[in-house]
């Protein structure tokens, strides 16, 4: 049954793709919601006749023809369930498995045609994987890949980025193919996989999108991206040390405050340039000037110390070698720590820091301090670290801010038709209107609400953040967000690496566009150096002046 749950949350949540309309796509949202409410209430009749109905207006996702299925199964109609069983399955529905275990369709078993339909299925679903997720790119490891391979490799990534790449109108001077062309030379001269990597790297940061980018095998990642345990923060254009990760590193007399002024004997911003910022997939300036001086600053080869200068709150500067950590122990430190943190502050102001929306823990703690919440003269959320996860668990923290519906992000998705291209004709585009999502109904904190951003504010806490503030419930403050967000297609690549590339553009309920530009705040705030070397946080205590006024 819980799949079966997904399934209707699908057939709910999407507009729906539709051949000639016979009604809008809210018509067929509407008959799909009717129906599953009718599946809810057990009026398996009602449910199957409301798919049925919202099949005939024109919606043809697979889940709906699933869903009649299930529905006339259980009213005891085997004809009807038996045929939009099929029509799912020739409709995209090809999961064998779990048909064969939905409990919905037991009275159907018995039936030779069910083990024939799973056949065809299997069938199907095998045809479609050959034709979409071969395992022909699928190859392990090696230290060094052969031509075919590091061709084959490049080849796939520039053609699932040509069919599926949501957002080359905003890399408008591109010209993908001739990049490709161009990127072909140093594939071939690749002289091992390391070198191979890094050249798909540099090829996809062009499309300039944080959601398209490479994933590297860890043998590579150890290679390109070590770096040592220090966290640092680029303020008033200059970098510095903001944290150290690894408290090792304090042996070394490198301590927060201390500016970072040269890497390997070059000056910082030269190093970086050069170095660095080319192989960083990045949306927006902001986005990219986060990645290259905040996130990847230091990488290199897990086996060669990094030669940093730096100089003190004195004026002193002096060279440290800093040993680099694994790729993999790197990410852990850096985007580790409590999902959730709260504190009051002066003025009963309640504080609240959100790590990342990628599990239910960091809602699931506010739910649980939200009697302490509920009594605060002020909340402030700081999503500046936040940098994505699941775009749902921030509609449900948004749900205990408001007693009223409001609306998520619309979106969109290029619609690639052979034929017209065939007739000269331009791509379609579907479009996606905004979701709507309901607020607690239980709980609610009427209180003043602050949201602090900046340039690492990215994916689902964008959503989080374009949804804030679409519905007008407090002020945004800080610093432009990263700019990024959507779906993105993972797919292999050989040496045992992916890549990723985005499929869907997102924007605000009313189409304002944030991709590309990033959500701006009402109060801009930027970090100060002299904050950041005393050790206060230039943004809260502005936001904090806010609710206290």
């Amino acid at each position: 049954m819980s799949f079966r749950r997904t399934l209707l949350a699908v057939a709910l949540g999407v507009a729906l793709f539709h051949g000639p309309a016979h009604a809008s796509d809210a018509d067929i949202r509407l008959l799909a919601k009717q129906a599953t409410e009718a599946y809810a209430a057990k009026d398996y009749v009602a449910s199957a006749d409301g798919f049925a109905a919202a099949i005939a207006a024109g919606g043809d996702e697979p889940a709906l023809f699933y869903n009649a299925a299930c529905a006339y199964a259980l009213a005891g109609r085997r004809e009807a369930a038996f045929d939009f069983l099929r029509q799912a399955t020739v409709a995209g529905y090809t999961n064998f498995t779990a048909i064969r275990a939905d409990t919905d369709l037991a009275s159907l078993r018995a039936d030779a045609r069910f083990d024939q339909l799973l056949a065809e299925a299997e069938r199907l679903q095998q045809r479609r994987t050959r034709m979409w997720n071969s395992t022909a790119f699928v190859t392990p490891y090696q230290p060094v890949l052969d031509e075919d391979q590091r061709i084959a490799g490049l080849s796939r990534l520039w053609s699932e980025a040509k069919f599926n790449f949501a957002n080359f109108d905003l890399v408008p001077d591109l010209d993908w193919d001739a990049l490709y062309a161009s990127t072909l030379p140093k594939v071939r001269a690749a002289t091992d996989t390391t070198a191979y990597y890094q050249a798909l790297r540099a090829f996809v940061a062009q499309l300039h999108d944080g959601h398209s980018s490479i994933i590297l095998p860890a043998a590579v990642a150890d290679q390109l991206d070590a770096q040592p345990g220090i966290r640092t923060a680029l303020v008033e254009d200059r970098v510095f040390v903001r944290e150290l990760l690894d408290p090792a590193l304090a042996a070394t007399g490198i301590a927060p405050g201390m500016e970072i002024v040269a890497i390997e004997g070059q000056p910082v911003k030269a190093w970086a340039q050069a170095h660095v910022a080319p192989y960083q997939p990045a949306s927006t300036p902001q986005d990219l000037a986060a990645r290259t001086y905040e996130r990847a600053l230091f990488t290199g080869p897990l086996d060669r110390p990094v030669r940093v200068g730096v100089r003190d709150k004195g004026g002193r500067t002096r060279d440290v070698a800093l040993p680099r950590m694994p790729s993999k122990a790197f990410d852990a430190a850096f985007w580790g720590g409590p999902t959730f943190e709260m504190q009051m502050l002066p003025g009963n102001v309640a504080y609240v820091r959100i790590l990342h929306f990628g599990d239910r823990s960091a809602v699931d703690a506010f739910e649980a301090r939200f009697d302490d919440i509920a009594k605060a003269k002020g909340l402030i959320i700081d999503v500046r670290e936040n940098g994505g996860g699941d775009s749902g668990e921030g509609y449900r923290l948004l749900s205990l801010l408001t007693d009223q519906p409001f609306r998520t992000s619309r979106w969109r998705t290029r619609q690639y038709l052979p034929a017209n291209r065939a007739w000269s004709r331009p791509e379609g585009v579907h479009a996606g209107e905004a979701g709507e999502a309901m607020p607690d109904g239980k709980r609610h904190y009427a209180g003043p609400v602050l949201v602090l951003t900046s340039a690492r504010t990215y994916s689902a806490a964008e959503d989080f953040v374009v949804a804030f503030d679409a519905m007008q419930r407090g002020r945004i403050v800080g610093e432009a967000t990263g700019g990024s967000t959507g779906q993105p297609l993972l797919f292999d690549l050989p040496g045992g690496g992916k890549a990723r590339i985005c499929t869907k553009r997102d924007s605000y309920p009313d189409g304002r566009e944030f991709v590309g530009v990033g959500v701006q705040p009402q109060v801009a705030v930027h970090p100060r150096v002299a904050d950041l070397q005393a050790g206060r946080d230039t943004v809260l205590h502005a936001a904090l002046g806010l609710v206290n006024r």
